[in-house]
This record gives C-alpha cells, sequence and structure tokens, in this order.
C-alpha cells in the first residue's frame, strides 16, 4: 500500500481512500434514515438543504472517528473491540453535532433521523473497515519492495514482510552484492544471474527498489539504479524507506549527512512558528473555561486525599536547552523523592497514590500545564519535556538528542500515542526516533493529527504509569 505525502506527513493511500468511503457512507447514512424515517427527503430539507446536514454529519463524525483511533495504521482488532471504538466515535460526534447545531438551529437533523443515521452509520462503518482489513491483507494490494543489500541494515526489513505489525509492503527478495555478511533469510536471496537489476525488477513487478546496502564503495550499481528510476521503479535510500514505513527516524542506520541533505529540521519559518503560537494561544483560551470546573474538582480530591501541594512543580528542558518550571496535579506522595534522587516512573510505580493512577491514566494531571502553553514555555503539541537530570545522560548516550529541543516541548506529541510511557534510557531511544520525525516533518497538519488521536490515548487510557 502506498504512501502519500500530506504537508510532509507520510499517510498510507488505503486510508485516504477509507476515509473517502466513510466520509460518502456517513452521509448516505443521513439520506436514508430520512427516507427510512420520513417518506421523504424534502421533509428534512427545512431550514438548511439536506446535502448540508448530511455533509456536517459526515464531517463531525468522520473527525471524531479519527479521536477514537479508527485510522491508525497499525489498527489490528477483532470485531469487538473495532464496534466499541466505532460507538464511542460515533457518542462523541452526537456531542460535538449537539454544539454545532445549539450554535446553528437551522441544521438540526431531529432525534429519529438523528438516532437512525447513528444506527446505519454504525452497520455501513463497521462492514466497509472489516472488509478493508481484509482486503488490504490481500498481496495483490501490498507494495512489492526488492532490497538491494542483505547485511545487517537489510535485517529490519524483514521483520516488515508480508504486512506484518500493520505494514502493507511484500518483500521479494534480497540482492546480494559484494561480501556482505548474511543478515537475512538464505531462502528470500535473489541472485540477478545475467539480469540487470532493472530488469529483475521489472520480472518480479516491484513497485520500489530499497537501497540497504552495508558499504556503498565500488558495489552501488549507480547506472542500474538509473535505469530503474527512469524505467519507473522508485529507488529509495533504507532510512528514508524506514522513516515513511514507521514514522520514526531510524537512529542506528542514518548518518549526518543524511540529515544535512534531507529536507525537514531546518525549514521553520516564521509564518509557521508564529501561526502555531496563535492557535497555542486560542486553544488555550477556548479550553480553559472548559476545563476550569474539572481542575477545581481534581484540586479537591488531592487536597482530600493527602493534602497540600496541589500543584507539583518541577524543572525541564524546553526549547534551546531552556529550563522551565513545569506545573502539574501532584500525583505521587509528598516525600516521594525524599532522598533527592530523580528517579523514572515505573509500572506500579508505590510512589503514586490511589487517586494520581486515574489522574494519570486520563492525563488529567496535566491539565495545569495548559498555563506553561500560554506563558510561552510549551506548545500543545511537541516532544515531551524531560527534566534536567535525566538529559545529561541522554544527551551523552544517544545520538542526536539536542536536535529534539529546536521545537518548543508540547502537552502531547507524535512519540506519546506512537510508543508506550517511557521509563528507561531503552524507552527513551525509541521515543527520541518518533519525536525527531516530527521535528524533521513538523506540520500545522500533523499537529491535528497527533491532538486528534490523543483523544483516543486519553479515551482509552493508554501508556499511562
Amino acid at each position: 500500500m502506498r504512501s502519500v505525502k500530506v504537508f510532509s506527513h507520510h499517510i498510507k493511500a488505503g486510508f485516504l481512500v477509507l476515509g473517502a468511503l466513510e466520509a460518502f457512507l456517513l452521509a448516505a447514512s443521513v439520506y436514508a434514515a430520512a427516507g427510512i424515517r420520513l417518506g421523504s427527503l424534502e421533509a428534512l430539507s427545512q431550514g438548511s438543504p439536506l446535502w448540508a446536514k448530511a455533509t456536517l454529519f459526515a464531517a463531525v463524525m468522520g473527525v471524531s472517528l479519527i479521536a477514537s483511533g479508527m485510522y491508525q495504521n497499525n489498527l489490528r482488532e477483532g470485531v469487538l473491540a473495532l464496534g466499541r471504538r466505532v460507538v464511542v466515535g460515533l457518542l462523541m460526534g452526537s456531542l460535538g453535532l449537539a454544539v454545532v447545531v445549539y450554535a446553528f438551529p437551522e441544521l438540526y437533523l431531529g432525534r429519529g433521523v438523528m438516532l437512525l443515521a447513528g444506527g446505519l452509520a454504525f452497520l455501513g462503518l463497521l462492514l466497509s473497515r472489516l472488509v478493508f482489513l481484509t482486503v488490504t491483507g490481500q498481496a495483490g494490494l501490498q507494495s512489492r519492495i526488492l532490497v538491494l543489500g542483505t547485511g545487517r541494515r537489510a535485517e529490519p526489513l524483514a521483520r516488515l514482510k508480508d504486512g506484518a505489525e500493520g505494514f502493507c509492503i511484500d518483500v521479494v527478495g534480497y540482492i546480494r552484492l559484494g561480501n556482505e555478511t548474511t543478515c537475512v533469510p538464505e531462502s528470500r536471496i535473489l541472485e540477478p544471474g545475467e539480469e540487470t537489476i532493472c530488469q529483475m525488477a521489472r520480472r518480479l513487478d516491484v513497485d520500489e527498489l530499497v537501497v540497504a546496502l552495508e558499504d556503498r564503495r565500488n558495489v552501488l550499481p549507480v547506472q542500474d539504479l538509473l535505469e530503474c528510476r527512469l524505467n519507473g521503479t522508485s529507488v529509495t535510500e533504507l532510512p528514508t524507506f524506514l522513516e515513511r514505513e514507521t514514522g520514526k527516524v531510524k537512529l542506528d542506520l542514518i548518518h549526518p549527512s543524511w540529515l544535512t541533505y534531507m529536507p525537514g529540521f531546518f525549514h521553520r519559518g516564521v509564518v509557521r512558528r508564529v501561526t502555531k503560537r496563535f492557535l497555542d494561544i486560542l486553544g488555550v483560551l477556548g479550553l480553559l473555561p472548559l476545563a476550569a470546573p474539572l481542575m477545581g474538582l481534581t484540586a479537591l480530591a488531592i487536597l482530600l486525599e493527602s493534602g497540600a501541594p496541589v500543584l507539583f512543580r518541577q524543572n525541564r528542558v524546553g526549547e534551546g536547552g531552556r529550563i522551565f518550571t513545569l506545573l502539574k496535579f501532584r500525583s505521587m506522595w509528598t516525600d516521594a523523592e525524599k532522598d533527592g534522587q530523580a528517579r523514572w516512573a515505573a509500572e506500579g510505580d508505590p510512589r503514586i497514590t490511589p487517586l494520581g493512577r486515574s489522574l494519570r491514566k486520563f492525563r488529567l494531571d496535566e491539565l495545569p500545564q495548559l498555563f506553561n502553553i500560554l506563558r510561552g514555555d510549551m506548545s500543545f503539541v511537541g516532544p515531551r519535556p524531560e527534566r534536567p537530570e535525566f538529559e545529561v545522560d541522554l544527551r551523552r548516550d544517544l545520538p542526536y538528542y539536542p536536535e529534539r529541543h529546536l521545537v518548543k516541548p508540547g502537552l502531547t506529541g507524535w512519540a506519546q500515542i506512537s510508543y508506550p510511557y517511557g521509563a528507561s534510557e531503552k524507552d527513551a531511544f525509541e521515543k527520541l526516533q518518533y519525536d525527531l520525525y516530527y521535528v524533521k516533518n513538523f506540520s500545522l497538519f500533523l499537529d491535528l493529527m497527533i491532538l486528534l488521536q490523543t483523544a483516543e490515548t486519553v479515551l482509552w487510557g493508554k501508556g499511562a504509569r
């Protein structure tokens, strides 16, 4: 399944097709519900035309389905779990529609039509998703990949074979060049013989040739690769291919020149930064009135459970390495680090209070960071800010770690929705790869996608400790 680049972010083409199909199903469910309930489409066209109401229904429900996690690349769930996501998405969408209709009464559908449209949408979405998951697993719809190389750099591609882990690719084989060690299955190695690489690619009906050689000196068949490109077969370097397919920058496979020449990282225009800051301020001012009652109840619950202080202040590292004070609702006992030793949060951490576990599960402890965003210390989206005590070791041990400070830290981020909670340097390494993908491919569109998928993380309480 090929990827399409949308504002620097790679999205599977199949999901774009699926999104368009499901938007049509959502709109069609309104027409069907009007016909069944009222016996006439004209009866529902009072105030606003029916197409406007159907379009609004499809748009709001579509956004809610994204927020419920229906468009994740790695979504592979059973019918019950899938149905639960659809139900949650439709319920959230109903609340969103209620808000819109309150402001624009002429778009009101009617309770009977709304309920019937929701039921029809549920059936249509569930059916379309099951068909999609079945069809995308067929070999004919997978991207056919031919790999140039059989050594250590080619090994990660073996794990992406046959659509495993949600990757719809089919590695048709590996071509050995030079004296590379073999780190891929011998049965998958192809010998060109008298064929050129381009002829082999054409015979195997290959969509893309991935260059994964350990050492290119005196081995890289430049003329063959050029011929492949001229004949319509894509030629891609391994780090670029894996970045596109996995949504992260593979630090163990890149070199400084890749960062230097690849687009991204340093394209941070003033207009983009000013727009992001404006949207951050607008978002905080819109959320604070809604969040204030919840924040008040949370503060009261903390006081009743373990007393003052309610807020927890901690130094974190922000944009450009600047230290700032992060605000959170206190979720640990007051003597959590009485010896002054900084520690990672662990699974079942005894320092966390019973109330704190619930706050962390649904990210309610992060609400005071709205004031950090208002002050300009943070943004809604960006790499999560780390403690200075941990950064000393992380900067020393992890390559390219300082590059994550090219943007403001965020309340949520690409790493947070893509990887479980990090509680070690190994986890920090994995999350850094996602953070660098965000820094490299930053756009307001990617921010919007992250915010929508963060709603799914909060809804299902994923990754909290």
